[in-house]
């Protein structure tokens, strides 16, 4: 068996994750959306409750396809807040459509999302080498930069614990502990 970060534990899914996309860096625009709102949508629970609903967002949420989800109205909410299969928060919803909007303007002015995040990196993956879990931290001075400018943008839900577990899962930030077998691949 290969040496991996202790937080999957033995859950299946939470293992396929870490495996196959935690700290990989991506740089498709609906993928990075996806991430942006799962992690948005995580504020107050733990990833595995999320990843777990991750089929099912991906239905509510029209594949994580940005102008659809800009796109939707109070009938659309009241749907969404009925769907079981998902996290029915109605802020956090709410704020998934104006994100998506946000991300829309961000690819007009960027060119695409993808350059953005990018952007606080110079393109580069920070490659940290925490010993254990205990040292990785839950924020950063680059999540606070990520999260101030995404604010002043009009991003709601994106706080520096969010962006900094946003650029984890994105690959921005490889924080695999030092002996994982999946570092750095």
């Amino acid at each position: 068996m290969n040496n991996r970060c202790p937080w999957p534990g033995s859950d299946s899914l939470m293992i396929k994750y870490h495996d196959d996309e935690w700290g990989k860096p991506l740089h498709d625009d609906r993928k990075l959306f996806e991430f942006l709102i799962l992690e948005s949508f995580q504020a107050g629970l733990s990833w595995r409750t999320v990843l777990h609903k991750r089929q099912n967002f991906r239905k509510a949420f029209a594949n994580f396809d940005a102008r659809k989800v800009s796109k939707f109205d109070k009938r659309k909410i009241a749907s969404l807040l009925k769907d079981a299969s998902i996290i029915r928060n109605r802020l956090k919803i709410e704020a998934a459509i104006n994100n998506a909007k946000c991300f829309l303007q961000i690819q007009k002015e960027f060119g695409s999302f993808d350059n953005y995040v990018w952007s606080f990196t110079n393109k580069k993956t920070i490659i940290n080498k925490p010993k254990t879990i205990k040292d990785i931290p839950a924020k950063t001075s680059l999540s606070d930069k990520m999260s101030e400018d995404m604010g002043k943008r009009g991003f709601k839900f994106r706080g520096s614990t969010i962006c900094y577990a946003f650029m984890q899962a994105v690959g921005i930030v490889d924080d695999h502990i030092v002996g994982c077998a999946w570092k750095n691949k």
